[in-house]
């Protein structure tokens, strides 16, 4: 369903998820204090608008209090970040996301009614951590200190394997490493059967804790590296 959308801030995360929200088919709103910033998105969002959003007047003459989301993405200028979510808490925008550059302005950013917060560096350092060693790994959620939720390509060796003989169990196993779906190009096969073969360029998404994944091997064949 099409949503109204807000992006406050356009850094670079800011920009990627204002284009890549408005390529979904959202209508979004960008906003940001640097006309540079805001031209830059010019095309790739439905309204781009130049202007400082810890202004009350500013965000009801923008009509931001209709937005289904706001997503403040302000990334250095933490009392900038505070105060437009505490505007946006107190003009009723129905969810208020806020990115966090520490702890402590994540906890006021919590305190404060933030509906989501995110924080991009431990997220980002999680990711690394899981993939560093494991090239194969593209995406890393992190459920727990040591279960997740992981994106892997097929290794050329797996080709033409089933599931079954790869040793994956049933996803119904709460102990083993199970496949929650299978890429393949624009198509997606969710809960596959153990006796699916994978095809070349296949992605796996895996549930399993750390220990799993790394039994699996997930590296490199030696021609595709």
């Amino acid at each position: 369903m099409k949503k109204q959308v807000a992006v406050i801030g356009l850094g670079r995360f800011g920009s990627s998820i204002a284009k890549s929200l408005y390529n979904l088919g959202h209508d979004v709103l960008t906003i940001d204090k640097d006309p540079s910033r805001v031209q830059s998105v010019m095309g790739k969002a439905t309204h781009s608008i130049a202007g400082d959003a810890t202004q009350e007047s500013v965000l009801r003459e923008l009509g931001i209090n209709d937005y289904d989301v706001a997503i403040v993405s302000i990334g250095t200028d933490i009392v900038a970040s505070i105060m437009t979510s505490v505007l946006l808490k107190t003009m009723g925008v129905p969810m208020i996301v806020s990115r966090a550059s520490n702890d402590l302005h994540g906890n006021t950013l919590e305190r404060i009614g933030v509906d989501r917060v995110i924080h991009i560096e431990s997220e980002m350092g999680t990711r690394l951590a899981h993939s560093l060693f494991k090239p194969n790994v593209q995406e890393y959620i992190e459920v727990t200190s040591n279960f997740g939720i992981s994106k892997v390509r097929v290794p050329k060796r797996f080709v033409n394997m089933t599931l079954k003989e790869l040793g994956f169990s049933n996803p119904r196993d709460k102990n083993g490493l199970a496949v929650l779906a299978i890429s393949r190009g624009k198509d997606i096969t969710l809960n596959p059967d153990i006796e699916d073969k994978l095809q070349n360029n296949d992605w796996l998404v895996l549930s399993g804790t750390d220990d799993l994944l790394d039994k699996l091997d997930l590296v490199h064949d030696n021609e595709a590296s």
